[in-house]
């Protein structure tokens, strides 16, 4: 899809095409349609989420589920974070790796009061294990700092799926 194509469409075609890209946030996309034209439809996004307040940058790191959680035992994810925990092994876990996990899950919300957030498509479940165990020793604007990094990461990859299409 083309910057032309995109800078076209309708608010309500353009928040029906990307609002998915944040999860559970259209708020995100909403804002960023009424922006345009732009040049950068990533760079426009993440420019909304640095503009946010830090109750909404709070929020939208919290709208993220946690990894191998109750919405993936549920089955309550969205589609998207489905294949994403899918590609890294999440839903492969032996019982000594899902305990171990849900551990850390706790511990980082215990810690922090949010979910632990990261790009799983571009680890494995060895990598996530490692970060969050590295990340629980960060101070809490590091790690809000480097959740909405993560957010950015799943966000671009997510983009750029859809753009090909």
């Amino acid at each position: 899809m083309s910057q032309a194509a995109i800078m076209r469409m309708t608010e309500a075609d353009f928040i029906a095409r990307f609002g998915f890209l944040f999860e559970h946030s259209p708020w995100v996309v909403e804002r960023a349609a009424s922006r345009r034209p732009f040049d950068d439809l990533y760079e426009e996004l993440m420019q909304v989420v640095r503009e946010a307040t830090p109750s909404e940058r709070l929020a939208l790191i919290r709208s993220h589920p946690e990894l191998a959680g109750k919405a993936a035992i549920d089955r309550t994810l969205t589609a998207e974070s489905t294949a994403e925990q899918a590609s890294a092994g999440l839903d492969r876990l032996t019982s000594q790796e899902y305990d171990r996990l849900h551990s850390l899950n706790t511990a980082y919300r215990d810690r922090f009061g949010f979910p632990f957030v990261i790009c799983v498509r571009l680890t494995d479940k060895q990598g996530i294990l490692s970060a969050m165990e590295s990340r629980l020793q960060n101070d809490i604007n590091t790690e809000l700092d480097t959740a909405i990094t993560e957010v950015g990461k799943i966000v671009r990859l997510r983009l750029d799926e859809v753009l090909v299409k």
